[in-house]
């Protein structure tokens, strides 16, 4: 069989029972918020990157940020005020180590912080990369200081050696489990609990095949369990498929979990956790021809509800560039528990092509069941312990720690998918509603380094807005959000960003509030603002399963703006539509606007080309957006526009000149200053005679005639003296070319003399004139 066709079928048979309508591709979000400065609190320093770890310290008031070689405590209100900072840089011999290693010693050789837990005696424990040297440290904030102990201990196991290689970690009862690599090299994946007594993985394919970790999250099974059951520490991983019957290698999602109890055996899985077991992750995309990759997860529980009725929330990609859609699944705990309490196991079997094919496994298993916890059924057997399991337990699960059965979402398909933004975190808050109604929304960041919130109603995908962050757009590496403050915080490689959970504040109107359908949100008739339902003790007019905004008052009507464009002239009427959802179109005179060359409908706008006077009249610019009750129509703009020079009923518009502005004074007073200043010149030439008189330009004296027919070249001179012969080396006056240089020499000088003949005047020979032909021209 072909791969890829026995790929599509053992993967894809159960999707493709699925109707295509069920899961509608591409969800939109209503609106998109550009990046602004006051979108957000910020926080960046020069010369440190990689804000990619946080701790909430709601206790202290304090966000604990962990960047390249750098720790900070931020307000937790203002994450913009800096409170304390610590560096722990690596050493240049360190980094002389690293380099001799072959790694970069500008990026890969620093120090990035990458594990940062809160320790059950107040301080945190904190781990970094070290130069590709894990170092582990305790660090405490009193009286305004961050203080780093110096403890230096060794951090293989707990924290990953290659900065930019995916880890998880968690820290329950003062004990850390980490998913890393236990090497220079990343070739030995392992899921570690460090202490007090130290359980890890097999290096066996198995177990971990070529993963990338992903997250971790404890769920308290044990809390009043009828079984006696302990406590579970779940893993959610991605890895190379060894179930897989295909020539490439297939990488699939998993979820592994082990018990919080675990010590490993006596004899065989020393020191090994005899509780692993793992199961495939199912997040169904019909379009996708391959499985989605899980990329973060977010355990959402209700403290007052059982833990079986907590929810995994984990986003998905592709593995392959043929699809560009990102999916948010939903998992329930109950659901993986039970695969991994009664599920089938698979098992390895060897076939003459010399590898070995995973099967189901059909024989009898063990008792007590292997992987399971000490329970009660288990402790009457005399097993108080899992160093009390039987070799025949332990070597089955060491074989078979993987589950045949794959874990599907609820609902079986997702809850959200958005076409062009690769989701990389996800967190989500549950919030109450003007209905009565508890909604869980999520804050998804992406790649291009925006926030997605976004609600599913009763299967109805719905993005309520989507906010840039940061600009330049960059990935956005870590989300946590608090309670106590209701914000949001979000870090990237240049710096952090901090948000409120509710933005009510951008719909300026009651059906712009109600049509967002955000449940944090409701339309105040008494103050008439869109504003938050935990800060208003009044009932607000909110619809977020429907968006019914018939509950709205009337509008405001919107006042016309005057517009005047020039016969042939070009304007632009600017509508920005409300709502990504919405359909903006044009009316003319309460008629609708037909299109035309010199009409344009654009995306914000209405272009008027070449304008005429069919052009003038009353422009709106209409919005409508439809929602599950009906469609709502509300003006965006108005606008009166008038034809400059024209008027309707033959009545002429003369433009007004503006007399008072300032421009126009300026004005005056630069032609007054010229005019003055063209005065003053022809005044000086006609004293000076360096242009003729009106009523002497038709005389020509015998003298300049004379002058003229010999060649000579006289320059003015004062009336007593009589005239003296040019010398060859003398220049006319006001002359522009040398006397040579015009074929038109003479004839400009005969046609511009001014002759005095019997008073002796002086002559007048202007050649820098010598071009004008005749009187004429003048």
């Amino acid at each position: 069989m072909h791969p890829l066709l026995s790929l599509s079928v053992f993967w894809l048979l159960p999707l493709a029972l699925m109707l295509e309508e069920d899961s509608p591709l591409g969800c939109v979000p209503r609106k998109s918020v550009p990046y602004h400065r006051d979108n957000a609190h910020l926080f960046q320093e020069e010369g440190v990157f990689n804000y990619s770890t946080m701790l909430l310290r709601e206790d202290l008031n304090v966000l604990v940020l962990g960047a390249r070689e750098a720790l900070y405590a931020l307000d937790l209100n203002d994450i913009s005020k800096k409170l304390a900072s610590v560096k722990w840089e690596v050493t240049e011999q360190q980094k002389a180590e690293c380099k001799n290693k072959g790694k970069d010693p500008e990026t890969e050789c620093k120090n990035y912080i990458r594990i940062l837990h809160k320790m059950g005696d107040n301080r945190m424990y904190v781990c970094g990369t070290n130069a590709f040297d894990p170092e582990c440290d305790y660090m405490s904030y009193a009286d305004g200081k961050l203080t780093l102990e110096s403890k230096g201990e060794d951090g293989k196991g707990k924290c990953p050696f290659d900065p930019f290689q995916r880890y998880a970690s968690i820290m329950v009862d003062n004990n850390l489990y980490s998913a890393t690599s236990m090497n220079f090299l990343g070739s030995e994946p392992i899921l570690m609990r460090s202490s007090p007594v130290s359980i890890r993985t097999e290096f066996k394919s198995s177990w971990l095949n070529e993963p990338s970790f992903v997250s971790m999250a404890q769920m308290p099974e044990g809390d009043k369990s009828e079984e006696g059951d302990d406590d579970k520490v779940y893993l959610f991983f991605s890895e190379t498929a060894v179930e897989c019957d295909c020539y490439n290698k297939l990488v699939v999602s998993r979820v592994a979990r082990v018990c919080k109890g675990d010590l490993g055996g006596q004899r065989t899985l020393q020191k090994k956790w005899t509780s692993f077991l793992k199961a495939r992750l199912d997040c169904p995309v019909l379009e996708s021809q391959l499985p989605y990759i899980i990329q973060d997860t977010f355990r959402w529980c209700d403290p007052q509800q059982h833990w079986k009725t907590c929810l995994f929330y984990a986003i998905f990609t592709p593995q392959s560039d043929t699809s560009d859609l990102s999916a948010v699944c939903v998992y329930q705990v109950s659901d993986i528990s039970r695969v991994f309490a009664e599920g089938k196991y698979k098992t390895p079997v060897p076939v003459e092509t010399s590898f070995v094919k995973w099967v189901m496994y059909s024989g009898d298993v063990p008792v007590p069941r292997p992987g399971a916890c000490i329970n009660n059924e288990a402790r009457e057997a005399g097993i108080t312990q899992t160093l009390d399991l039987p070799d025949r337990t332990l070597q089955f699960i060491k074989d078979r720690p993987l589950m045949d059965q794959a874990i599907q979402p609820v609902g079986e398909k997702p809850v959200l998918v958005r076409r062009g933004a690769t989701f990389t975190r996800i967190i989500v808050n549950q919030v109450q509603a003007a209905d009565g109604e508890k909604y869980n929304v999520m804050f998804i960041g992406t790649e291009e380094g925006t926030m997605l919130k976004a609600v599913n109603y009763d299967g109805e995908m719905f993005i309520i807005e989507e906010i840039q962050l940061f600009q330049p757009p960059e990935p956005i590496k870590i989300l946590k959000f608090s309670n106590v403050t209701d914000q949001l915080y979000a870090g990237s490689e240049n710096g952090a960003a901090q948000i409120p959970l509710a933005s009510c504040a951008r719909s300026l109107s009651c059906m712009d509030c109600v049509l967002a359908r955000d449940p944090y949100c409701g339309w105040d008739k008494v103050v008439g603002k869109c504003i938050s339902l935990s800060n208003s003790r009044r009932e607000l007019i909110q619809s977020v399963k429907e968006g019914d905004a018939s509950l709205c008052p009337d509008a405001d009507h919107v006042k016309p703006t005057n517009q005047s464009i020039w016969p042939g002239g070009n304007l632009k009427l600017s509508c920005p539509s409300p709502s990504n959802l919405a359909k903006t179109s044009w009316e003319r005179d309460n008629r609708p606007l037909t299109p035309s060359a010199r009409l344009q409908p654009l995306q914000d706008g209405l272009l008027i080309l070449n304008a005429s006077d069919s052009d003038g009249g009353r422009y709106r610019c209409v919005s409508v957006e439809r929602s599950k009750t009906d469609e709502y129509a509300t003006t965006v703009a108005e606008y009166q526009v008038r034809i400059a020079g024209s008027g309707r009923g033959g009545q002429i518009l003369f433009p007004q000149p503006r007399t008072g502005g300032p421009s126009v004074a300026g004005l005056q007073a630069v032609v007054g200053l010229l005019v003055v200043s063209l005065l003053v010149l022809l005044a000086w030439n006609f004293y000076k005679g360096h242009l003729p008189l009106p009523w002497s330009c038709g005389k020509k004296s015998e003298q300049s005639q004379e002058s003229h027919e010999e060649g000579g070249v006289h320059p003015s001179v004062p009336a007593q003296e009589p005239p003296k012969p040019a010398q060859a080396e003398d220049k006319p006056l006001m002359s522009g070319r040398d006397n040579g240089s015009s074929n038109n020499h003479s004839k400009g000088e005969a046609a511009f003399s001014a002759a005095g003949g019997e008073n002796d005047a002086p002559e007048l020979i202007l050649t820098s004139l010598q071009y004008i032909d005749d009187e004429s021209e003048i």
